[in-house]
């Protein structure tokens, strides 16, 4: 009897090895992306956007999507090559800035013009990914883009107060985009680019006075123990945005399952823009409650001052009209479609 039931139960054992070994492979990664990009994984960008993006994916795709998220260069590189990695396959996806290289995407640039750009990272987002969508498709031709979105309103940090127009002379300032920097320029500053990760070394060495971030990075590079004077820019339009793209490598796309892509795409577009706008609004708020009980000066710039530095830096978007159809591109039509898609995105 001890002999039968022995066997039996191997070959229920046997029977039932196949149905578990099922499950487990149902379970198993079959698509492993690799995710590169340029801040610590304590940033928000990582921590609030990146990685609850991966893991909703690796959800709904119940396991069979893996993003495994590389920060701070993990890969290799330099934060301009980020988007050449996704081009060539370095990294299966990337997170960066068009404005990394700059003048190699023109059209994205009509975000980062001074004072086009709203005053939250929502209609930001919304509306560049409609613009991205509508526009851009040519100029992201070499990677499969899966959201664009923008930061909220930009605001200068410094180690000396500015309050004024006059106040900027002289003043070594770090700029994040080519246009950014053209426009610290015009209104008198040392504009001073470098990527986001030499931030905090340039300002404790006195390289730089200062630098054009929003309130969700300052944590991260640690701005708010570095400098005790910060300038917000009240209402829309806002002085300045950076644009980001999530991109992925071409072939890597096309060659996973089409039930995968699906999933992929379902998280892709105006949701995951709307998902990272979400995020870099809802930090700022934190962010500037934390720097003003720190004890660090927080300032509005007066409206009189706001129309000065506006009518400054009106020639910075004249120069990039002309520009643009230098290169056979109609730039007031792009900076006419971005205005209305702003408008209606901070309408919604």
């Amino acid at each position: 009897m001890f002999e039968r039931r022995r066997f039996l139960g191997l070959v229920g054992a046997g029977v039932a090895a196949p149905a578990i070994l099922r499950a487990t492979r149902a379970h198993a990664a079959e698509v492993t992306l690799k995710l590169h990009h340029f801040l610590p994984p304590v940033s928000n960008g990582h921590a609030k956007f990146l990685k609850p993006w991966a893991d909703k994916i690796g959800a709904e795709s119940n396991g069979r999507i893996k993003i495994d998220i590389y920060p701070s260069m993990q890969l290799g590189g330099a934060p301009p090559q980020l988007f050449d990695q996704a081009r060539d396959g370095v990294a299966d996806i990337v997170w960066t800035l068009p404005g990394n290289t700059p003048g190699r995407f023109p059209g994205i640039e009509t975000f980062e013009l001074p004072f086009v750009p709203a005053k939250k990272a929502l209609p930001n987002s919304k509306a560049l990914q409609a613009f991205a969508e509508a526009n851009l498709k040519d100029e992201f031709k070499d990677v499969h883009p899966i959201c664009f979105w923008a930061h909220d309103h930009g605001l200068l940090h410094t180690n000396k107060p500015v309050a004024k127009l006059e106040d900027l002379a002289g003043l070594k300032i770090r700029f994040p985009t080519r246009l950014a920097g053209e426009a610290l320029k015009a209104l008198g500053a040392t504009a001073i680019g470098m990527p986001i990760p030499q931030v905090p070394e340039s300002l404790a060495q006195r390289v730089i006075d200062g630098c054009v971030i929003p309130w969700e990075v300052v944590p991260a590079v640690k701005v708010h123990e570095l400098v005790k004077n910060h300038l917000e820019f009240p209402g829309s339009p806002t002085f300045y945005t950076a644009t980001f793209v999530l991109a992925m490598n071409k072939a890597r796309y096309a060659a996973m399952p089409a039930d995968l892509r699906a999933i992929l795409d379902r998280n892709s577009g105006q949701a995951a823009a709307e998902m990272a706008g979400k995020v870099w609004d809802d930090q700022a708020v934190v962010v500037a409650d934390m720097v003003r009980k720190r004890g660090n000066a927080i300032t509005q710039l007066a409206p009189d001052e706001l129309a000065r530095w506006r009518k400054a830096v009106e020639p910075v978007t004249n120069a990039w009209l002309a520009a643009m159809k230098s290169r056979g591109l109609d730039g007031a039509k792009l900076l006419g479609h971005a205005e209305a898609l702003l408008a209606a995105a901070q309408k919604a």
